[in-house]
């Protein structure tokens, strides 16, 4: 985690379309994650949504990003782009964030509430040990929670379990 202060008002912009991304999936029966990719001049190059709910569970946006990224980016364009996204990467993505050379990473709301979130409701964990993107690649630059839009990443993972 990062001090909120590190994010700056076109990141929260950037997160916040995460966030729409988020909603975007829960509203088509998925899980309610949402991640896009912002080049150096801060142009969105690609964007998803969370595709699990057909039974790959590799199908998060991040990793999505990764391979977007690999097929698309010189390594010096990778490494100057920033990741967005409505959850912290899981392992599997911020490994594959790190072996395609991508930048720094923002989210909205972090691994270490997400776990938090599932304890409070009782809810199974799922089967990868939620870490830190840095205790999976340690070079990378990242920054948040954004405590506004974690609530509201809260409530949609509350939705997306049937808790109101």
């Amino acid at each position: 985690m990062t001090d909120p202060s590190d994010l700056t008002d076109t990141d929260r912009g950037h997160l916040r379309r995460c966030v729409d991304l988020a909603r975007e999936a829960l509203e088509a029966g998925d899980e309610p994650f949402g991640s896009l990719l912002v080049d150096a001049d801060g142009q969105e190059l690609f964007a998803d949504r969370n595709r699990v709910a057909g039974g790959d569970q590799t199908q998060h946006p991040e990793f999505a990003i990764a391979r977007w990224a690999a097929k698309h980016l010189s390594p010096d364009e990778r490494a100057l782009a920033t990741a967005y996204t409505s959850g912290e990467h899981c392992p599997m993505c911020a490994a594959a964030h790190a072996w395609v050379g991508l930048g720094r990473i923002v989210y909205a709301s972090s691994s270490a509430q997400l776990t938090a979130w599932l304890a409070e409701w009782n809810a199974e964990p799922g089967p990868v040990t939620p870490l830190p993107v840095q205790a999976v690649a340690p070079g990378i630059e990242v920054a948040g929670p954004d405590e506004d839009l974690s609530a509201v990443v809260r409530a949609l993972q509350a939705r997306a379990r049937g808790i109101r």
